[in-house]
């Protein structure tokens, strides 16, 4: 706020002293010039008579003389004064309107208002640098889910996007170097509000300066990055960086899992895409024969590694060896986008081939050359740019690999919900057929559509009607939480995938083990199962009633006609009461699928 002041008083400085100069002399005049009154005897104008008569003057207004008719000399003098406050004036209001167009007035204007609605959010907030393909997805997967961030880019257009774009939730975002810390703290990073930093642009240094900055001046933010290279993943890992995602090795690790576990990867997809969205078809990558891999860069080189751990044979084809090396597998000399090279490459008998050059129209050119060639052959495309998604789908590649997707989709995967990637991490251990028995129940459960995937705490915010309970009696049993609020006796379309409990992770726990405070659950299921676990964990009635089958009444009265009934139910029953003490009550069963 002070620079803007500051700038407004530098720029309108002359004008207002030319202001104050012409208006003292116009008044000092027409209070040195002697008038006369009506009867002829001479006067002269008060300091406001002179203030009032050169104010409606200057703007041409003109309401007459007064107090009385002015004289020759004072008519001459007004003459002087309406001419020299109109320029004035007039350079005064130039002055102003090109100060108003100023672009650092305006800058400092823009930063003034996105600082205040910084502060202004009390929820917590995520703080995004840069809004590229990467920070755009991430960011419209969040408000969805009613979560708030806040975005720096340096870029002017994607910045206008976003306001633009029709979110649940308003986003602040502010055209800005996220390289320099004052604009991180502009943006809320020392709020206690702010949650985490997540530094997305395609620049590695600059993601490497952001999550410097960030853990300096904010060691307790959570600190997520984008890197493509392993030294700078090394450099951020060495100061403290807490996740650091490479879109090349986690595709990598996907294609290599889908040669081993293909219900592992189909699982991994159902429980990462988006809620609500079509189940993606699964993926059935040969596993045996020969491969060929077009680029021999950053991709190439990661699927190179994972890949070569198969009992798969290998062929790279890469246009300049002497920028990217040569890999210990055959290796042929050329750009891959023409016949003679891909079939030096054996293309003829290959099963599948990978373009994953960085140059979107080359990797198009290969695949199509390729399926004139091989028209059986299972395809796996680079996408660089969203812009082609078009062009990629009519070609009709088995797979699109586009980096910026891959690190958005593992970070809400992250922010949303995350003990899902611990369970992904996990199920990695798992035979294929765990996985298979798996995605039949889900598939069963989500109806042809990717289910919901929450996590409960029991805690006092995330299971306040348990913790609330427990004074009275222990914590439920696991398949307690499944049951649904409105008929006690159905299950909730839901199913639970691991329980955290201290450092300990299992996967699919059984419903009959009894809920610990501090415990963690995953659960997948329909939207109407997750929101009935939220009724039932934060009501103690509905919780009451999915436990008991009955709710306590509500308020003073009704609780003491209850107890008043109770207490005659319980004489009535004295003369029985020897022969029922040894009686117990059955444990109540699962509750059972309901249509």
């Amino acid at each position: 706020m002070d620079s803007i002041f500051f700038l407004i008083f530098r720029r309108m400085r002359v004008p207002l002293l030319a202001l104050l100069l012409v208006y003292a002399v116009a008044m000092v005049g027409l209070m040195a010039i002697p008038g006369e009154d009506d009867a002829g005897n001479p006067i002269r104008l008060s300091f406001f008579d002179a203030f009032y008569f050169v104010s409606y003057t200057a703007t041409t207004i003109g309401y007459g003389e007064i107090p009385y008719p002015l004289t020759h000399a004072q008519r001459i003098w007004a003459s002087f004064c309406v001419y020299a406050t109109v320029i004035v004036w007039l350079y005064s209001i130039g002055s102003l309107i090109a100060l108003l167009q100023d672009k650092t007035l305006q800058r400092a204007i823009q930063e003034r208002r996105f600082a205040k609605r910084v502060r202004g959010m009390h929820e917590p907030f995520y703080l995004i640098c840069g809004y590229g393909q990467t920070g755009s997805g991430l960011v419209r997967a969040l408000t969805d889910r009613g979560q708030r961030v806040v975005v720096l880019d340096n870029n002017a257009e994607r910045v206008n996007l976003l306001k633009l774009e029709n979110l649940r939730e308003y986003v602040p975002a502010l055209r800005a170097d996220v390289r320099r810390p004052d604009y991180l703290l502009l943006a809320g990073l020392r709020l206690p509000s702010c949650r985490g930093v997540l530094a997305l642009t395609s620049d590695n240094e600059v993601n490497l300066k952001v999550a410097l900055a960030a853990k300096l001046m904010q060691p307790r933010a959570t600190v997520i990055c984008r890197a493509d290279s392993h030294e700078v993943e090394a450099n951020m890992a060495s100061f403290g960086t807490d996740y650091i995602y490479d879109p090349f090795d986690i595709f990598a690790l996907y294609f290599a899992t889908a040669l081993e576990s293909r219900c592992l990867t189909l699982l991994v997809d159902w429980l990462g895409e988006l809620r609500g969205s079509a189940l993606p078809d699964p993926v059935q990558p040969p596993t045996h024969g020969l491969w060929v891999v077009c680029g021999y860069g950053r991709f190439g080189k990661a699927l190179y590694e994972h890949l070569k751990e198969q009992d798969i044979e290998l062929v790279v084809v890469e246009a300049r060896p002497e920028r990217t090396g040569r890999p210990d597998c055959h290796f042929v000399h050329g750009p891959g986008t023409e016949a003679d090279t891909l079939e030096a490459a054996g293309i003829h008998r290959a099963v599948g081939l990978i373009a994953g050059t960085n140059n979107d129209a080359n990797n198009l050119s290969i695949v199509m050359t390729a399926k004139a060639l091989n028209p059986g052959l299972f395809t796996v495309m680079r996408e660089n740019h969203l812009m082609n998604r078009e062009l990629f789908e009519a070609v009709g590649a088995d797979i699109l690999m586009h980096p910026s997707l891959i690190v958005a989709q593992r970070i809400r995967m992250l922010l949303t919900a995350p003990l899902l990637t611990e369970f992904v991490d996990y199920a990695r251990f798992e035979d294929d057929a765990w996985a298979c028995e798996l995605i039949s129940r889900i598939a069963a459960l989500a109806h042809e559509r990717v289910p919901d995937v929450w996590q409960v705490q029991i805690d006092a915010e995330g299971a306040y009607a348990l913790l609330t309970v427990r004074r009275e009696e222990p914590l439920p049993k696991i398949g307690d939480l499944l049951r649904d609020p409105r008929d006690r006796g159905c299950r909730l379309p839901a199913i639970v995938l691991m329980r955290r409990r201290d450092h300990s992770r299992t996967l699919l726990p059984a419903l009959d083990e009894r809920l610990r405070e501090g415990d963690q659950l995953l659960f997948c299921g329909l939207p109407s199962a997750h929101s009935g676990m939220l009724w039932t964990l934060q009501n103690t009635h509905a919780l009451s009633y999915v436990l008991h089958g009955e709710s306590p009444p509500r308020g003073i009265i009704w609780s003491w006609l209850l107890r008043r009934q109770r207490r005659r139910a319980a004489a009535r029953a004295a003369a029985g009461a020897e022969a029922n003490a040894g009686a117990k009550r059955a444990p109540d069963a699962l509750p059972r699928d309901c249509d």
